[in-house]
């Protein structure tokens, strides 16, 4: 187990309302910065779209979670945390720019679903006791969420929380096959 394990989620989280104080206080709305799937331009969304939320709700409703998911997993796995967590920020936001409705997506929960599923799946892959403690808590504490899965609100990114819980999932079989951990 690793002591840092918040730091880089608290890192992400620092920058996530580091943009929305900019936003606040400069009166400007950088939701075009955002995934905006199969253009060009909406290409930078891969790497700003987390960053950006559409207001305080939105940006306390990431917070938590990132902060919890992120600190769980770079503490009880940090030798596989920055790889698990760049392909759950990135390869989570390229499927949403190719798969996605044609709108701006922005906010974490993309990569707040790829981490729950990461963790819930790598302790039902792996089968050894603390991945199973961690899965069973995650289900426990965050099983809701899958009801986000699917949403019926236009204003949601469904596309995101449904490509962040495949890129968790794929990424909890590959790892868990391919390391010893």
């Amino acid at each position: 187990m690793h002591k840092s394990g918040i730091v880089p989620p608290l890192r992400l989280c620092f920058l996530m309302w580091l943009v929305f104080a900019i936003e606040y206080y400069l009166q400007v709305d950088l939701g075009y910065l955002g995934i905006y799937p199969r253009s060009i331009t909406g290409l930078v969304g891969v790497v700003m779209a987390p960053l950006l939320h559409g207001n305080f709700n939105h940006l306390m409703s990431n917070s938590i979670p990132l902060l919890v998911l992120g600190g769980s997993l770079f503490f009880f796995f940090p030798s596989l945390a920055i790889r698990v967590f760049f392909q759950a920020y990135f390869f989570t936001n390229i499927l949403v720019w190719i798969f996605g409705r044609p709108f701006y997506h922005i906010g974490a929960s993309g990569l707040i679903y790829a981490l729950a599923s990461f963790l819930v799946f790598y302790g039902l892959f792996k089968r050894n006791f603390k991945s199973v403690i961690i899965s069973a808590i995650v289900i426990f504490s965050y099983g809701g969420m899958a009801y986000g899965l699917l949403s019926f609100d236009d204003r949601i990114s469904w596309e995101s929380h449904l490509m962040g819980a495949v890129v968790g999932l794929v990424t909890a079989y590959t790892f868990s096959k391919a390391n010893k951990f």
